[in-house]
């Protein structure tokens, strides 16, 4: 096994706290369970859980240290992912959330969300690369471990978003009912779309 038994015990109540920490992927899942239910809200966990893959393949490949020595692809790929924010937010603020009788947002519509919010925070990439190593031997294969223990991060993390999400799916349809309640729905979830814009634009490289 590439990853000692007793390494991987010590490494998952880290890897908990981390995922019960509320964090930009927990809150674009409360936001798209708010306005599209609850089953899309899990599918955009899903996305959210295949990005958080794919930042750990490439940081186990070395490419976090090229996205932290290049400045200019570590922008690039955030403000992709701000304008992709404030296009949710303005569909939010301008439809509102989900009509009661409408049919809900396909889930792999959902799953797309998620993975493409994951994937142009640049941030996520770099935070594998300093926290993913601490458990690492070198001695041992390292991208099987950064696989095995990017898998164990991003999986808790699904079910802790998804949690979160199936929460909000929940009240919002409890919610939707009320037209004016549907309204405040959707500015909610447009802010909090509009708000991880911001957050990612402000964002330091370091």
């Amino acid at each position: 096994m590439s990853v000692d038994p007793i390494v991987l015990l010590a490494f998952i109540p880290a890897a908990l706290a981390l995922n019960l920490t509320p964090g930009a992927d927990m809150m674009f899942c409360l936001g798209q369970g708010l306005r599209s239910g609850h089953r899309s809200a899990v599918a955009a966990s899903a996305g959210v859980f295949a990005g958080g893959m794919v930042h750990v393949k490439l940081a186990g490949l070395g490419l976090g240290a090229a996205v932290a020595a290049m400045p200019w692809v570590f922008d690039v790929i955030r403000w992709v992912g701000v304008g992709y924010l404030l296009f949710l937010a303005w569909g939010a603020f301008r439809n509102g959330a989900i009509a009661a009788d409408a049919p809900q947002i396909p889930a792999g519509r959902a799953f797309r969300a998620g993975f493409a919010v994951n994937l142009t925070n640049p941030k996520f990439i770099l935070f594998v690369l300093a926290f993913l190593p601490q458990f690492v031997n070198p001695a041992a294969p390292v991208l099987a471990q950064f696989l095995i223990f990017g898998f164990v991060l991003s999986f808790g993390g699904f079910l802790a978003n998804g949690a979160v999400g199936l929460f909000a799916g929940r009240a919002g349809q409890m919610l939707i009912h009320n037209p004016a309640a549907g309204r405040w729905l959707g500015r909610i979830s447009g802010t909090i779309f509009a708000g991880l814009a911001l957050r990612l634009a402000i964002l330091e490289r370091t």
